[in-house]
């Protein structure tokens, strides 16, 4: 005798309205309402995790969000004109929000970027209709960085109608990431930790600025790569990339943030590749490196203290780099597990930092004198 056929139960229309997903006219509706993951055990300790903010899924990444408002907010002020190209200086992730924005709006967009950038995010960028100009040389004191962003003031001299957003300082790149701590905040209600990764200083600050307004007794953390200027430690050669500046980005809020925790290559490839083994939930430099802080947190504040990490990016554009044990393997990545607990500095540049560090005191490196404008709560 055959099994009966079951039939699920019927649903009130109510709700099969509120489960549907409506259609969407433009590519710029896909981004946003990310989703938030419980990241416990055994990647935690036992008994202990933290709340992870996937906004790997996003179309192209985090950077789908500043994109997207940094080009309406231009278009709106009638900077950007209607067709106009759009130029700028990226090691991957805003590329794509860019050729995002560009196919919503309707401009052509020249990304700049250096040998850095993986095969595959190339390949990206140019299906989606970007143009990638490749400097080859960096720069002698602010590295690639610069060199990229020297290479776009000589492409916006040849082209006099098109527009840079400036990620570094535009102050629209730190208003695109309102919603997120908005939806933040919808999600979990109560956030008393905040860790994220800072490198153009956008979504840090953008995300950290509401919800310490929502939420003052916000503890805020930030997390940077070695070799990075930006709290105060000088510039060295960086194989993480989406992380971490060789120059000094005015978006960076400092006076946000309570600490700063500083991580080495190994240590972000053994996070991210743990995250993806035990959690399905895993992405890029930037992700294991903030994973490894939000860990130690977790592991180190009170349990009630609940702890919240934003996760920038997946790991569909580091299968050649952070998953690859063949790249590992040349720069020497693999089997090298981070401390149980950080090394400490008294400030941030009493020595130069090559592993997991962290320090209480943050400092803007170009303020007067080094004067404090952050510490701890």
């Amino acid at each position: 005798m055959s099994d009966p056929v079951r039939t699920p139960p019927s649903l009130p229309a109510a709700q099969v309205l509120a489960d549907a997903k409506y259609p969407l006219h433009t590519p710029a509706g896909l981004v946003g309402n990310t989703p938030v993951l419980w990241i416990g055990a055994p990647f935690t300790a036992a008994g202990t995790g933290f709340w992870a903010k996937l906004e790997g899924h996003n179309p192209g990444g985090i950077k789908d969000r500043t994109a997207l408002h940094m080009v309406r907010a231009a278009r709106e002020r009638g900077q950007l004109p209607p067709g106009a190209r759009i130029i700028e200086s990226t090691s991957g992730t805003l590329g794509l929000g860019l050729a995002l924005a560009g196919a919503a709006y309707g401009h052509p967009v020249t990304v700049v970027t250096d040998p850095g950038m993986e095969p595959m995010m190339t390949g990206l960028l140019t299906a989606y209709g970007a143009e990638v100009d490749l400097v080859t040389v960096p720069h002698p004191e602010g590295g690639w960085q610069e060199a990229r962003r020297e290479r776009v003031e000589e492409l916006l001299g040849a082209h006099p109608d098109a527009w840079c957003p400036d990620q570094y300082n535009n102050p629209d790149n730190v208003a695109a990431y309102a919603p997120l701590a908005r939806e933040l905040l919808a999600q979990l209600g109560r956030i008393d930790t905040l860790v994220v990764s800072v490198g153009t200083g956008g979504h840090s600050a953008g995300v950290g600025s509401v919800l310490r307004e929502q939420l003052p007794g916000l503890r805020i953390v930030g997390v940077d790569t070695t070799g990075s200027t930006i709290f105060g430690q000088p510039a060295a050669p960086r194989l993480m990339r989406g992380l971490g500046s060789s120059i000094h980005p005015r978006n960076v809020a400092y006076d946000l943030f309570d600490e700063v925790h500083w991580v080495a290559a190994p240590e972000a490839v053994w996070a991210a590749r743990r995250l993806a083994r035990h959690h399905y939930a895993t992405g890029g430099w930037s992700v294991g490196a903030v994973a490894l802080a939000a860990r130690w947190l977790a592991r180190t504040l009170p349990p009630e203290n609940r702890v919240a990490a934003v996760f920038p990016d997946g790991p569909q554009r580091y299968v050649g780099t952070v998953y690859d044990d063949a790249y590992c393997r040349r720069h020497d990545l693999l089997g090298r597990p981070p401390a149980d607990d950080p090394d400490e500095l008294a400030a941030p540049g009493e020595r130069v930092v090559t592993r997991w560090t962290r320090c209480t005191r943050v400092s803007d490196p170009l303020a007067a004198h080094g004067d404090l404008v952050g510490a701890v709560r």
